[in-house]
């Protein structure tokens, strides 16, 4: 989630400029970047617990400290709830407290990787002077939903009274997931489209490879991977699969119409958040926002508005690849590594495409169905989605090997995908392994993830 936005003074006079706001993220090839977001849930190592944001150990003393690397502290009624680099990202806070890095935009994995290493360890050392620890999981694994504390941002607020209007698991989303996601550039119109049809259609694979999150409330839930399950059901309004990116003549202008049909959550003046959910923004192109009646909206208020929807893949001025469970630092570079050689290279995208573009829309909810609970023993089209993870991953790294970007070692990025190929090999997802211990080796308690998974 993002920090408090900064408002535009141009007024937005009709949907065509809609459009030409996502337009305005086309990029020569030259200019494409890797911006990669990773969430982490915060715990209190003396008992595991949830941490607040107040107190001498709580959220905000953990950004407060962080500022001695150099970040810009970021408040909202006084309050810090976010920090801005001066390189580049911020450092935000998901609902119930979970840390998120919003990477800067990098032109390498390997520059990804140092990103990441690097914020981890000034984590790390603020968490040892806190008393505090950091794990990576699709979904808390043992914490009541009561149990966690609500972050003082105001547009939580407000999403907080409206998500339970239109499902029923759209507060444990706000509050009990993390994900890993990457940014990503497109050339043009038709680039966008290519791009957006082959990682929605592959999506599910993502997902089954990042399985991570098997528990709720310290036993096993019946998935692998809960948190992709709880965004079944949290809005049907802007969440899903999208299959309207897959017919003739989508690009911009149909993603604003979708856009367009979203209901709002809020708009952000002077400082504070006005409650606007469930209003329509059409309403507000013409003037007749409820909330501000007789105001037209800004660009900002658009850029706002692009945040409110969670399909499994977003496009604002670049596309969001939202598919994964949070997860170890390993694969906070293989999700990132997947996708770059998947989309950057021209002909491991037509091969992906070729992969995918003669699946029925029927087939692409299935996956979407099945994957949070069967993972890579789903079945696909006389096999299982092992075997086209085995293919997707194939296309990655033939992508990585194209672009050819080294370390000083000389090797690509295609090794940040061997903790993927390992996972796709053996058919054991990290959900799978966690499992597996639970019932082997950890008497039956999760207690011990917290040990041996967090960073």
């Amino acid at each position: 989630m993002s920090a408090p936005p900064t408002k535009s003074v141009t007024p937005v006079t009709g949907k065509a400029q809609l459009a030409e706001y996502l337009e305005s993220g086309c990029k020569p090839r030259s200019a494409w970047r890797i911006g990669t977001e990773h969430e982490k849930f915060a715990f209190r190592l003396r008992n595991l617990s949830p941490v607040p944001f107040d107190g001498p150990d709580g959220i905000e003393a953990l950004l407060k400290a962080l500022t001695r690397f150099g970040w810009q502290p970021v408040e909202e009624n006084g309050r810090v709830i976010a920090l801005d680099g001066v390189k580049g990202g911020s450092i935000t806070l998901e609902p119930g407290g979970q840390v998120e890095l919003s990477g800067a935009p990098l032109e390498t994995i390997h520059q990804t990787c140092d990103e990441v290493h690097e914020h981890l360890r000034q984590v790390k050392e603020i968490d040892r002077e806190l008393g505090l620890g950091m794990i990576g999981l699709g979904f808390h694994p043992k914490w009541r939903r009561d149990e966690v504390p609500w972050m003082p941002k105001g547009r939580y607020r407000i999403m907080r009274e409206y998500m339970p209007k239109r499902g029923n698991l759209g507060l444990d989303m706000m509050t009990r997931t993390c994900t890993v996601q990457v940014n990503l550039d497109f050339e043009n119109e038709a680039d966008m489209v290519k791009k957006f049809r082959v990682s929605l259609a592959l999506q599910p694979v993502a997902t089954a490879l990042f399985a991570n999150s098997p528990f709720t409330e310290g036993r096993p839930n019946g998935f692998l991977s809960y948190r992709s399950q709880v965004w079944t059901d949290t809005d049907p309004d802007r969440t899903g699969d999208l299959p309207f990116v897959f017919e003739d003549g989508f690009g911009f202008e149909r993603y604003v119409d979708y856009l367009l049909d979203v209901p709002m959550y809020f708009v952000y003046r002077d400082g504070r958040y006005i409650d606007a959910s469930g209003q329509s923004f059409r309403d507000f192109l013409d003037g007749r926002l409820p909330a501000l009646p007789g105001e037209v909206p800004v660009l900002s208020d658009w850029a706002d508005h692009l945040t409110t929807a969670f399909p499994e893949v977003r496009l604002k001025k670049y596309l969001e690849m939202r598919g994964a469970d949070g997860g170890p630092w390993r694969r906070l570079c293989a999700l990132p590594a997947l996708w770059v050689g998947l989309l950057y290279d021209g002909t491991a995208l037509d091969a992906a495409w070729d992969l995918a573009k003669d699946w029925t829309r029927e087939e692409r909810a299935a996956l979407r169905t099945q994957v949070p609970k069967l993972g890579l023993a789903t079945p696909f089209r006389g096999g299982t989605l092992r075997d086209l993870a085995l293919e997707v991953l194939a296309i990655a790294r033939s992508g990585l090997e194209n672009r050819a970007r080294r370390d000083g070692f000389g090797e690509s990025e295609a090794h940040f995908l061997n903790a993927l190929f390992a996972i796709a090999e053996s058919g054991e997802t990290p959900a799978d392994e966690l499992l597996r211990r639970f019932r082997e080796e950890w008497n039956g308690s999760v207690d011990p993830v917290f040990q041996e998974y967090a960073y």
